[in-house]
């Protein structure tokens, strides 16, 4: 059969460059409501309910994919997208990359905890240079964080409404919301096997219809070194001296 992907042409010729080859597009998908809960009018906290929903819904749509990947007997994902369409309170939520199936005799050295295959949100061409580089991907982490943020009392909002001044609950949201969604993410990475996270995404918008709830999500790829003497790495950095006549 014809294989199919999302790669431009550069980044297939590097991915067959380093020894992979496509074999289908792959994609997972979830489709969640998401409900109320309330938070506290005065009170900083995470909205636990929430947070849960958010990020069940991205590992579902991953495992999904995951599923079609082994389907086709691949052993990784490359160039993956997160996708996410909001409606009120439902949003779906999607998955899509490139499964690749490594060429030659170690395809199982390659392969995530368990013999799954891995997954990463790195182009053909950053999926080139990190193996390259001795490196290789182990799987995508990710984490979430919903957090609601205090509203002002009516006297704090009359005493600032003609002052620039700094909203201290606000601030202080995005520091805790931020560590909860990044300490997920490592916590993700680490029980996967990666040493580090690379091309990590950090955004942050607001959830549902309150402006005073915030989401945070973290996704990046977990690596480690490639474990093998004889994997052929880039040459060692060298001085190069140009030279022109005019």
């Amino acid at each position: 059969m014809t294989f199919s992907c999302d790669l431009s042409v550069d980044e297939l010729v590097l991915v067959e460059e380093v020894g992979f080859e496509p074999i289908d597009l792959v994609m997972g998908s979830s489709y969640f409501h998401t409900g109320w809960q309330g938070g506290g009018w005065s009170v900083n906290r995470e909205l636990e309910n929430m947070t849960a929903v958010m990020l069940g819904a991205r590992q579902m749509a991953r495992a999904r994919m995951l599923e079609q990947v082994m389907a086709c007997g691949a052993d990784g994902v490359v160039g993956l997208l997160l996708e996410i369409e909001r409606e009120g309170h439902n949003a779906e939520f999607t998955m899509i990359g490139t499964a690749v199936r490594r060429k030659g005799n170690d395809r199982m050295q390659w392969r995530a905890a368990g013999g799954a295959a891995f997954t990463c949100d790195l182009s053909g061409a950053d999926f080139w240079a990190l193996v390259r580089g001795g490196f290789r991907p182990i799987g995508l982490a990710l984490g979430v964080c919903v957090y609601h943020i205090a509203h002002q009392t009516l006297s704090g909002w009359f005493s600032t409404i003609n002052k620039n001044t700094e909203m201290p609950a606000f601030t202080q949201a995005l520091y805790d919301a931020r560590e909860l969604a990044m300490g997920r993410l490592q916590y993700e990475a680490a029980a996967l096997g990666g040493t580090g996270v690379v091309g990590l995404k950090v955004v942050e918008g607001s959830h549902g219809w309150d402006s005073h709830v915030l989401e945070l999500s973290a996704m990046g790829t977990a690596v480690r070194p490639i474990d093998d003497p004889t994997h052929v790495t880039h040459d060692a950095p060298t001085v190069v001296m140009g030279a022109q006549d005019r």
